[in-house]
């Protein structure tokens, strides 16, 4: 079944993107567009005021950031009139919170056209300098040797630090304590006052710590070494073959939005996400850009669905 949903967003994708509707796209847009976000102040409000910031240039018109309760973001846009001038400017949450609660009043999938992912950050392994672990190998051997007495640190259940730390838990099949504050703040002051062992926290909260000496990084959560982190191995390199967690932003539009819309938006959101200035802003704040196709969007939000889904599910984790 889920296949099927993905198969057939996927041609719903394809048609937007090569359908009909030119004049539509051409006239559009003729008034503001409100950009829908969570609370001021987190991570996906930062990348939606720079997207927004871009994009009004691109489009010729002004790009209003509405911040709204996380709970309500995506539930607001999927109902939202399908113009071009409501958008979402998310991230994960949007598509995991149906694995993380029931009655979610939204479908991932079948509610939102596709724009692009707009940017991603990664994770990074670090551990109190008392831990005498200088490898990610190193640091799975000893939780093995003392099933139970490690612990990491995480934010808000379904936060990038609880799943990127939940993923390794699995995949390096080892029994480590999960310690939980209600956000990546708290956790990485527990942690560098030797509260708590280990902690998967972004660039941005973690590097400064670690040139301080205050932390040891291990590794970074994705695929390949990151400019975000000069000169650390990833996790997957350095001792769990396999292994990725990376923080994907993304912009999406209400289902049913014509394909011409879509096209307008892409087209000025990757001419502005790659400006010289955009790229240096997003990278000062610990935040590559991406720019991607719709496709690549849809196809990276089905991967992760059936990729975190599952952790999720098998680790039991539930939000309120």
């Amino acid at each position: 079944m889920a296949k099927l949903r993905y198969r057939a967003w996927m041609v719903c994708v394809g048609t937007m993107v090569m359908g009909t509707g030119v004049a539509a796209g051409q006239a559009y847009p003729t008034k503001p567009v409100r950009v829908v976000t969570a609370p001021a102040g987190a991570g996906n409000d930062f990348v939606a005021r720079l997207i927004a910031q871009g994009l009004a240039g691109s489009l010729g018109q002004q790009l209003v950031v509405d911040n709204r309760p996380a709970g309500i973001v995506s539930e607001l846009v999927a109902k939202a009139p399908a113009d071009g001038y409501t958008l979402l400017a998310i991230g994960s949450v949007m598509w995991l919170t149906p694995f993380l609660q029931d009655n979610v009043p939204y479908d991932p999938v079948k509610d939102f056209a596709p724009i692009s992912i707009t940017a991603r950050s990664v994770n990074i392994l670090v551990v109190h300098p008392s831990v005498a672990a200088n490898s990610t190998r190193e640091l799975i051997a000893l939780a093995k040797s003392k099933p139970g007495q490690f612990n990491y640190a995480t934010g808000a259940t379904g936060a990038s630090n609880h799943l990127a730390a939940e993923l390794f838990k699995a995949m390096a099949g080892i029994n480590i304590v999960r310690i939980p504050y209600k956000g990546a703040g708290p956790a990485v002051n527990d942690l560098v006052s030797g509260q708590v062992h280990m902690m998967f926290p972004t660039t941005a909260a973690g590097l400064p710590h670690v040139r301080a000496g205050r932390l040891r990084a291990l590794g970074v959560t994705s695929v390949q070494p990151s400019a975000l982190a000069p000169g650390l191995p990833t996790v997957a390199e350095s001792g769990l073959p396999g292994y990725e967690s990376v923080v994907m932003y993304a912009m999406f539009a209400p289902a049913r939005t014509p394909a011409a819309v879509v096209k307008r938006l892409h087209s000025g959101l990757v001419q502005s996400a790659k400006s010289s200035e955009s790229t240096e802003r997003f990278f000062n704040a610990g935040v590559e850009v991406v720019a991607s196709s719709p496709g690549e969007l849809a196809a990276a939000v089905a991967s992760e669905m059936t990729r975190m889904g599952k952790l999720i599910k098998d680790a039991r984790l539930r939000t309120e």
